[in-house]
């Protein structure tokens, strides 16, 4: 174990697969206590295994005020602080276009993606600002940067917490606050929800060929692509970096 993040207290929604539960490996590798978080408990219990069962792990509906007071009371509680935020938790629909797109599932992506985002910024403000200051980690999406016929609600949100993520930024540099707040925009990456995607289609393996080839180096990414880059965003070496969105994406929008 490194010292990248020692004596850090972090919090990871979407904890129990993908980006969410990298992230709480890499940074309880580096240093930080973390408490594991999402809709799913077992799979919180799995990643907190995985990561040695030192932590903690929590069910967190994203949506829920109610849940994120309760969950940020919990961990300041039992840590006595929180510096880190990883705002990981994500969904994604079917048939999310614009013609046959669904009111219900618009609005389940938007209160997923976008206003468990915006929770969670809220919730815990107050804490980092007692804490002396912290880092805010937002998982945003290349879909946020450009379009997708196929990915309307996707998108759009995605966009939202692109520049939710600066306005947060603003606010928490002012007046001392020094609570930084940055956005990660990950291109497609080998998670769980991207290989659901491709199991939908006829032709699976035709289709992951198609989006690695989008790519210009030929592949899709993987999760640690994303968590080392949680682990700077948390840590002092990015002191001063927020308002930020960061691409990793293997050149998908340099082309």
């Amino acid at each position: 174990m490194s010292e990248r993040v020692a004596g850090k207290v972090a919090l990871i929604t979407g904890g129990a697969s993908g980006f969410g539960r990298q992230s709480a490996l890499r940074l309880r590798q580096e240093g930080a206590q973390v408490v594991v978080t999402d809709i799913d408990a077992e799979g919180c219990a799995g990643t907190l295994e995985l990561i040695g069962g030192n932590g903690l792990h929590l069910a967190l509906d994203v949506t829920s005020e109610a849940q994120w007071r309760e969950v940020v009371a919990r961990t300041v509680e039992t840590y006595g602080r929180l510096d880190i935020l990883v705002n990981s938790a994500g969904v994604a629909v079917q048939n999310d276009n614009v013609e046959e797109l669904a009111d219900a599932d618009w609005q389940f992506v938007m209160d997923v993606n976008l206003t468990g985002t915006f929770l969670g910024c809220r919730e815990v403000f107050p804490a980092m600002e007692r804490a002396g200051g912290g880092s805010i980690v937002n998982l945003s999406s290349i879909l946020g940067l450009v379009g997708s016929s196929g990915a309307l609600a996707y998108c759009a949100s995605k966009g939202g917490v692109r520049i939710l993520t600066k306005s947060v930024a603003v606010h928490g540099a002012e007046d001392g606050r020094n609570v930084r707040c940055n956005a990660i925009c990950p291109g497609y990456m080998q998670t769980p929800m991207v290989e659901a995607f491709l199991r939908r289609d006829d032709d699976p393996e035709g289709l992951r060929a198609e989006i690695e080839s989008r790519h210009p180096m030929g592949r899709m990414g993987d999760a640690d692509d994303i968590a080392y880059l949680v682990v700077y965003l948390g840590s002092d070496e990015s002191k001063f970096v927020t308002g930020s969105e960061i691409t990793v994406d293997g050149g998908y929008t340099a082309l």
